[in-house]
């Protein structure tokens, strides 16, 4: 019988995410109680596993008391079932879903959210506008991801050059750009070479409050002539090609995918799917229009859709960038150029530019920038 082996969590006053880990597949129910005054209990949720067993280790509570939840604990409820219950102090809502390889349950409770500003008067109506434009809302904070890490090495090119290892080299190279020459905060995932799981990584950008997350890649395909770049954002993907990507970045299999998307219209909110798709499109024209001036022709894969697990539950417009292919000879050396980094950097960067010039950013000051520890 499958063990429930962990229980993790990161929070804020307005997001916590909760990681239940187990060894297998299982299913789950999920009820919500009200508060009981009588008999002194907080408003409770419970989410029973099974069949599973709990590890001797999840004993003990997890206290956590930011404001949204007192603690999270396991316990064995029958011969068959792991109960969690998290005890509630104040939330808005939240959203259960899973993950898999290794298969983990994802938990997201969001807090009362603060006011937003009316749009300012304008004679001129522009239908076209997006919400976060009408708003006038500002871009203060960037969270870069750099794809894979540690163990995971992502994809492998001829003569040992991995994909982790480009990934975090330009995320470096995008953060320090963004910071100097916007004068904004970019944050990374990562700074070295460590293992981060895909649904830490959206919750170190929903907790640092970020309002944009970008996950840079380098992409692979069994095909050895397939080259040029393309940008995705989360939504159910629209053809085979891109459920393939998906897969290869969830590490799971195309089958997954597809059940995957069965669950992803009751976790995305319009208005980020919208803002993304806005981001993505500047980040790819940008990209591909920086590596052709310099080293074209550069195919122009576009901008796509499919269901990345490192995108999901992201609070904030993101995007998945991949700049080329490791898997095809050209781009291989060309990935192995310093210049053809800087170009793929510039790229980014300008689209960044373009997006936030867009959204009426409110300019801020450069400021220390917070990285996660190697």
């Amino acid at each position: 019988m499958p063990q429930v082996t962990g229980l993790r969590h990161w929070s804020t006053p307005e997001y916590t995410r909760i990681v239940v880990e187990v060894e297998e597949k299982v299913s789950l129910r999920q009820r919500l109680l009200k508060k009981d005054p009588t008999l002194e209990k907080p408003e409770r949720l419970f989410l029973d596993l099974y069949p599973a067993r709990l590890n001797k280790g999840l004993k003990e509570p997890l206290a956590i008391r930011d404001g949204l939840l007192r603690s999270a604990r396991a316990g064995q409820y029958d011969l068959s079932t792991v109960r969690i219950v998290l005890d509630i102090e104040s939330i808005k809502g939240y959203k259960v879903f899973f993950l898999e390889n290794p298969f983990r349950v994802i938990i997201d409770v969001t807090g009362k959210e603060k006011p937003a500003p009316s749009p300012p008067d304008s004679p001129v109506k522009d239908h076209k506008l997006s919400l976060a434009q009408q708003l006038g809302l500002g871009v203060k904070r960037v969270v870069i991801d750099a794809g894979h890490g540690g163990k995971d090495k992502g994809a492998i090119g001829e003569g040992g050059l991995y994909e982790k290892d480009l990934n975090l080299q330009l995320a470096k190279k995008l953060a320090l750009k963004i910071r100097q020459e916007l004068g904004i905060l970019a944050d990374l995932t990562r700074g070295g070479d460590r293992f981060i799981p895909l649904e830490e990584r959206t919750a170190i950008a929903n907790t640092r409050q970020a309002d944009l997350f970008i996950s840079i890649h380098v992409n692979a395909s069994p095909n050895p002539l397939a080259q040029g770049v393309e940008t995705y954002f989360l939504n159910l993907a629209t053809d085979e090609e891109a459920v393939r990507v998906a897969a290869l970045e969830n590490a799971t299999s195309t089958k997954r995918i597809g059940d995957l998307q069965k669950i992803l219209k009751d976790l995305m909110l319009n208005t980020k799917i919208d803002e993304s798709s806005r981001l993505a499109h500047h980040v790819q024209q940008n990209l591909h229009e920086s590596l052709n001036e310099k080293f074209g022709p550069i195919k122009n894969l576009g901008v796509k859709q499919a269901p990345f697990y490192v995108l999901i539950g992201a609070q904030m417009p993101s995007i998945l960038v991949e700049v080329s292919f490791i898997s095809n000879a050209q781009d291989r050396e060309r990935l192995m150029q310093e210049d053809y980094r800087d170009q793929i950097v510039e790229g980014i960067f300008k689209g960044v530019a373009r997006y936030i010039k867009e959204t009426k950013v409110g300019w801020v000051q450069p400021s220390q920038s917070f990285a996660m520890k190697k």
